[in-house]
């Protein structure tokens, strides 16, 4: 007796934006119900109108799909997972950060506000900032996740006229 795997593809279903955790529940319970085996259901925030799923043939896709609120037409066929690769591999929220570089604060009590990166805390993915706007400065530690780069640092040192 010899185990064969059985092909699965990934493929593509549109759906209205915001509303892929719900579509990903009900195809789940549908498959289930018809009694068609899904191995995975994927979304992701990165991909927002988009649920990914993993099955043997598109027909099988198109009868799950087949009057579900919120998705739109068919699935739009197969999809390689080296295209969705970086959507699968969790990065950490410091990566990108550098020493210097200027962000603005998108959330918390200081959202709205620029601030130059002084530490990367990438342990407890913290950044201690300083605000721009500030008379004095006082560092601040805010989550990784609540800040974006505005302006990269020049870490680079300008070697013009030192020859």
């Amino acid at each position: 007796m010899s185990l064969k795997k059985e092909k699965t593809t990934i493929y593509v279903v549109r759906t209205i934006i915001g509303q892929e955790s719900s579509v990903a529940e009900v195809i789940d319970k549908k498959a289930k119900t018809l009694g068609i085996n899904l191995p995975a259901i994927l979304f992701s925030e990165a991909l927002k109108g988009y649920v990914f799923i993993e099955a043997k043939d598109q027909e099988q896709v198109d009868n799950i799909i087949t009057g579900i609120p919120h998705v739109r037409g068919k699935s739009l066929g197969k999809i390689d997972i080296k295209e969705i690769e970086h959507v699968l591999i969790k990065r950490p929220p410091t990566e990108g950060l550098e020493p210097g570089d200027t962000v603005e604060i998108i959330g918390g009590p200081f959202k709205g506000e620029r601030a130059k990166v002084t530490r990367i805390d990438a342990a407890k993915s913290e950044v201690i900032l300083e605000l721009l706007e500030s008379t004095y400065p006082i560092p601040i530690k805010v989550h990784a996740d609540y800040v974006k780069v505005i302006e990269k640092s020049s870490s680079e040192s300008i070697s013009e006229g030192f020859e």
